[in-house]
């Protein structure tokens, strides 16, 4: 276990936090101390009753068996078939028993840890642990200051430094944002090199393609000081990866997945069911695709290393049907969200959900789709809570302000998740009796021997009166956000990294660059 507690109260989290620095542990050049190991102290909140979950599931598997998934990757489709599927390589078609599903669902690991740098840090999944993820896949960046732009690799790095700085993560995440101007050859290796640069989290390698996986693993290997084979033995990577929905896999996912596996490293594969147009428009059969869809990549990874950890994702929400356009924290997100979890905790694997919202700013409406979201997730026992930083527009952009608003949402729910104790002190009769009737107790030396860290104190909020508010600027919190994220971005320090490692590194990627000759 970390040496932070979910339990343990704010100074003792940032003493702890102040020996480890002196002791030269721990150096994360963090605005705040890192986000502790998170345990979720409610129970998870059912929303199907166990008839309807057997139902899903049996639909489910009837789909994989009568009609099945479209594998377009040829290698994929001889590990289906030696493990009994019926395969017809003519159409691409792959299916499968429930019998042999049921059977490679088993050897998945309920629980599994993967190794960041910084041992402190490594990412737990599966049980009670809540771990937050950062934006994913945006192929824009937005600020206050510079507008809506393409994102490139200064406002990746910037994206590592905001999130590490503001200690909001329990991994940091794969392409925070779509750096456009490195030419897509190389760019996976211009984002690995940030990751292993910025931070001593653990990253997420590319969903797209095998080379991509190869060059994740080799650089892994390099970060932790071990060969690419030993990995397979203390996972270091995540990939998070989709189903081409509905029923399809195409080849480069598929190559992903698949080199991922065979290494023993974690895959997160996340079906994209849109209700209405990649899934049936009703929850329930939006749930069963989904859970098919999972269900045969989860399979086709323990058929390839048995044991393999995986994730199974849940990206179920709803169209606008006069539009078209997803939509995000809506009441159908929310259910989906919920039934998600309850069908993983069915099948024995962990769960990734998303804290998203459909916003085209970091507004009131993306604020609470968000704050939805992410009840959700959290009420639902989800194991990985992908995009819970930044995200914005459905996915199209990565917000800086949105950072730090999420950042708010975040710490506030690691404190709710603090286990309540108190003994007699806490009860306070004591206090109580010493402050006469219609009294106050600002003076009481109970609160004066308690108040400097009696209570969460907010990173963003602003808890002025109006007239000093007012004199202020009159700031919103997106306002006051730019600031935020700024003096967060300018100050970080990012965790030492051996300069060896570091080294071979950039030697490895100068080599692979001159070898794509891009």
């Amino acid at each position: 276990m970390s040496d932070e507690r979910p339990d343990q109260q704010p100074a003792a989290r940032e003493s702890a936090h102040s020996r480890r620095r002196e002791r030269g542990v721990r150096n994360t050049g963090a605005a705040t101390p890192p986000m502790p190991r998170l345990a979720n102290r409610f129970a998870p909140l059912d929303i199907l009753s166990a008839e309807q979950v057997e139902r899903i599931l049996d639909a489910a598997f009837t789909l994989l068996e009568t009609d099945g998934m479209k594998i377009i990757s040829a290698r994929a489709r001889e590990a289906y078939r030696r493990h009994g599927a019926l395969v017809d390589d003519e159409t691409q078609m792959v299916r499968i028993g429930r019998d042999i599903v049921e059977a490679m669902l088993a050897l998945a690991p309920s629980t599994f840890i993967l190794h960041a740098r910084n041992p402190e840090r490594d990412l737990h999944v599966g049980g009670n642990v809540v771990n937050f993820g950062p934006v994913n896949g945006a192929p824009n960046v937005r600020d206050l200051e510079r507008g809506r732009r393409y994102g490139d690799l200064e406002a990746f790095r910037d994206i590592l430094r905001i999130t590490n700085g503001l200690g909001l993560l329990h991994w940091q995440g794969g392409v925070v944002v779509e750096p456009v101007d490195i030419a897509v050859p190389v760019r996976h290796l211009e984002m690995y090199r940030a990751h292993i640069e910025l931070s001593d989290l653990v990253w997420a390698a590319r969903g797209v393609g095998g080379v991509q996986a190869r060059d994740a693993l080799a650089l892994s290997a390099i970060e932790h000081r071990t060969s690419v084979e030993a990995l397979a033995e203390r996972p270091t990577l995540m990939t998070v990866t989709n189903v081409n929905s509905p029923r399809v896999v195409d080849e480069e996912i598929m190559d992903s997945i698949m080199t991922m596996a065979e290494h023993g490293q974690c895959v997160v594969i996340t079906p994209f069911t849109l209700m209405g147009a990649m899934a049936p428009v009703t929850l329930a059969g939006a749930l069963v695709q989904q859970t098919a869809e999972a269900c045969a990549i989860i399979a086709l990874c323990q058929m390839l290393r048995p044991g393999s950890p995986c994730v199974m994702g849940g990206f179920t929400s709803n169209v606008d049907m006069k539009t078209g356009s997803p939509a995000f924290g809506t009441p159908e997100y929310v259910n989906a969200c919920l039934a998600t979890a309850q069908l993983g905790r069915r099948l024995g694997v962990p769960v990734r959900t998303s804290a998203v919202n459909a916003s085209p700013a970091p507004d009131a409406q993306a604020t609470w789709e968000t704050g939805f979201s992410l009840w959700a997730a959290i009420m639902s026992h989800s194991h990985l809570i992908n995009h819970a930083a930044g995200w914005l527009e459905g996915g199209l952009s990565a917000s800086l302000e949105k950072i730090v608003i999420d950042a708010e949402l975040l710490r506030g729910w690691a404190e709710i998740l603090k286990p309540v104790e108190f003994g007699d002190d806490e009860i306070a009769l004591d206090a109580i009796r010493g402050v006469s009737p219609g009294g106050h107790y600002f003076g009481s030396p109970h609160t004066l021997a308690r108040y400097e860290h009696a209570f969460y104190r907010p990173l963003l909020s602003d808890w002025s009166n109006f007239e000093n508010w007012r004199d202020a600027g009159e700031r919103t919190a997106t306002d006051r956000a730019l600031d935020v994220w700024k003096k967060t971005r300018d100050s970080y320090v990012p965790p030492p990294l051996d300069p060896a490692v570091r080294e071979a590194v950039d030697t490895y990627i100068a080599k692979r660059r001159e070898e794509i000759g891009a």
